[in-house]
C-alpha cells in the first residue's frame, strides 16, 4: 500500500503542536519525558501515526527485547494496536541526557540495537527505523536483510524539526521497492560481470523481480554475455536527456529463458552502447551529470525488487556514477589477489565517503549516501593455507586503516567477528560451469544446479530475509 501527502507540507496546527513541544523539553529530559511530551504526541501525530497505528514496547523477536515503539498503517480489519504483526516502522527512543551524536558510543550502540531489532523474527515485513533522543534524529531503511542510513545522523532544532520530520514521512509513506546495488571493485579481473548475471538469475528464482544496469561500456562484458540487443533507445541517450523526454523503461531490454515445460524466468537488463564508450572522460562529464543514472533509476524503483550496477575497474565517471547511484556497494575480491583486497579497502575507506559526503550535499541531508557491503571471496577454491594467508594480509590492511585513518575495518572483512575469534568471510567457490556457461549467453544459475546453490548463498548471505 503506498500512502501520498494531502499537500506539500505539514499542517499548520501539527507544525506548531511539533515547534512547540520540542521547545518545552528541558534540555537534559529523561526518556519518559521525551516519550511522553515529544514522541507520543506531537512527533507521531506529524509522521501520520495515530493511536491505532502505534504499539509501545514491542517483542522483535531478537530474544526478549522490544523496541520502544512499532508503527504500521490499519487497514480494514486490520488494526495494527489489536494484531501487532508486522510493522513498518520501528522507533529506538533515547532521552535528551544521552548523546546519539554522529558517532559517538552511544549512538554506535543504538544504531546496533535498531538494525538488531529490525532483523527480529517478527519483524520482516518491517522497512524503516528511526533513532531519536529529541536533540539527534536518523532514519535506516531496511530491505530485506540489508540495513543502511537513509539520512545523515541530524541535528533537530525548532527552526528545521518540521522539515525533517516532513521529509522522513514522505519518505515512509513512499517506500521504494527496489534496492540499488552496485557491484565494485578497482581492481578488475574480480568477477564483478559474473557476479551480477548469476546473482540476478538467483534472485528471479526466489521470485524477485530484477534489473541489471550494464555501465562499463569500455568492456561491455555484461551486454555481450547475455547477448542483449539495444532497446528503442539507447542508454547514453537517456541520460544526456535533461528535460526527461526519454523514459528510461525505453531503453530496457528483457533476458528471458524458457526451459523443458514451457516455464520461463526473465530479468531486465539495460545494455550499454557503443555511444558512451566512444565519448571521452572530458566529454561525457560535460554532457551527463554523475548523478544522472541514480536520477533516471528512480523512475522505476517501484517497478524492481532489485537493481544490480556492473561497474568499471576504475574511479572515473562511470564507476563513480554507479557508486551515486547505489543503496549499497557489494564489493567481490579474489582471496589470493591482495590488489583486491588493497582496493576494496580504499573503496570503503575514500571512494564511498566521497560520494556519500557528495550526496549529502546535492540532497541538502535528505539522503546518506551508499554504504559498503562487507567483502566476499570470489570464485576461488581456498586451501587452509592461502586463506590464512589471505586473513594476515586483512589483519595488516585493517591495522593500516586504523593508525593513519582510525577507521574500523573489521565489519567490512569480518562481520560477525567477536573479540578473539569469527573471521570468517563468505567464500563463493570457483566453478567450471560457471566460467563456462559465458560462451552459451546463459547465467550459469540457469543451466547447473552448483551454480545456482553458489548464488543463491549469496542472495542470502546478503539480501534475502
Amino acid at each position: 500500500m503506498v500512502f501520498t501527502l494531502e499537500s506539500q507540507q505539514l499542517s499548520l496546527e501539527v507544525a506548531e503542536n511539533l515547534v512547540g513541544a520540542l521547545q518545552n523539553l528541558p534540555d537534559n529530559a529523561s526518556e519518559e519525558i521525551v516519550d511522553n511530551n515529544f514522541i507520543a504526541t506531537s512527533f507521531f501525530d506529524a509522521l501520520g501515526f495515530e493511536l491505532e497505528t502505534r504499539v509501545p514496547s514491542f517483542k522483535t523477536g531478537d530474544g526478549a527485547n522490544a523496541v520502544d515503539y512499532a508503527l504500521r498503517w490499519s487497514k480494514e480489519n486490520n488494526i495494527f494496536l489489536h494484531t501487532q504483526t508486522n510493522p513498518h516502522v520501528l522507533i529506538e527512543l533515547k532521552g535528551r541526557d544521552i548523546n546519539l551524536a554522529y558517532n559517538s558510543g552511544s549512538y554506535k550502540t543504538t544504531v546496533k540495537q535498531i538494525k538488531r531489532y529490525l532483523l527480529g523474527n517478527n519483524c520482516k515485513l518491517a522497512q524503516w527505523g528511526i533513532i531519536t533522543n529529541s536533540k539527534h534524529i536518523q532514519l535506516f531503511r531496511k530491505h530485506g536483510k540489508v540495513i543502511f542510513p537513509a539520512t545523515p545522523c541530524l541535528e533537530i532544532t525548532p527552526e528545521n524539526i518540521t522539515d525533517i520530520t516532513y521529509q522522513i514521512r514522505k519518505k515512509i509513506e513512499n517506500t521504494s521497492k527496489a534496492l540499488t546495488v552496485a557491484v565494485y571493485n578497482n581492481k578488475g579481473g574480480v568477477g564483478k560481470t559474473t557476479t551480477v548475471i548469476n546473482l540476478a538469475a538467483a534472485l528471479t528464482l526466489h521470485k524477485k523481480k530484477v534489473l541489471v544496469v550494464d555501465f562499463d561500456p569500455n568492456q561491455r562484458d555484461l551486454t555481450d554475455s547475455l547477448n542483449t540487443g539495444l532497446g528503442e533507445y539507447k542508454l547514453y541517450h537517456c541520460l544526456k536527456d535533461k528535460k526527461d523526454l526519454v523514459d528510461i523503461r525505453q531503453v530496457i531490454c528483457p533476458y528471458t529463458k524458457t526451459f523443458q515445460g514451457g516455464r520461463s524466468l526473465t530479468f531486465d537488463v539495460i545494455p550499454v552502447d557503443n555511444d558512451l564508450a566512444e565519448v571521452d572522460e572530458d566529454r561525457i562529464r560535460n554532457e551527463i551529470s554523475f548523478y544522472s543514472l541514480r536520477k533516471k533509476l528512480a523512475a522505476i524503483q517501484h517497478d524492481y525488487d532489485y537493481i544490480l550496477i556492473d561497474a568499471p575497474p576504475n574511479w572515473k565517471f562511470h564507476s563513480i556514477s554507479a557508486v551515486y547511484a547505489g543503496d549499497v556497494v557489494l564489493i567481490p575480491t579474489k582471496h589470493n589477489n591482495i590488489r583486491s583486497l588493497q582496493n576494496a579497502a580504499k573503496t570503503i575507506q575514500q571512494y564511498i565517503p566521497e560520494i556519500q559526503k557528495v550526496r549529502q550535499e546535492k540532497t541538502k541531508d535528505l539522503e546518506w549516501g551508499a554504504i559498503a557491503l562487507p567483502i566476499f571471496f570470489n570464485g576461488e577454491n581456498i586451501s587452509d593455507a592461502a586463506r590464512v594467508n589471505a586473513k594476515n594480509a586483512i589483519a595488516a590492511i585493517i591495522k593500516k586503516a586504523r593508525v593513519e585513518n582510525k577507521l574500523d575495518l573489521i565489519p567490512f572483512f569480518f562481520p560477525r567477528y567477536k573479540p578473539g575469534n569469527n573471521t570468517s568471510i563468505f567464500e563463493l567457490s570457483n566453478s567450471a560451469y560457471i566460467a563456462s556457461s559465458a560462451f552459451n549467453k546463459l547465467p550459469a544459475v540457469y543451466k547447473y544446479k552448483i551454480a545456482y546453490d553458489y548464488y543463491s548463498r549469496l542472495a542470502k548471505e546478503y539480501f534475502l530475509q
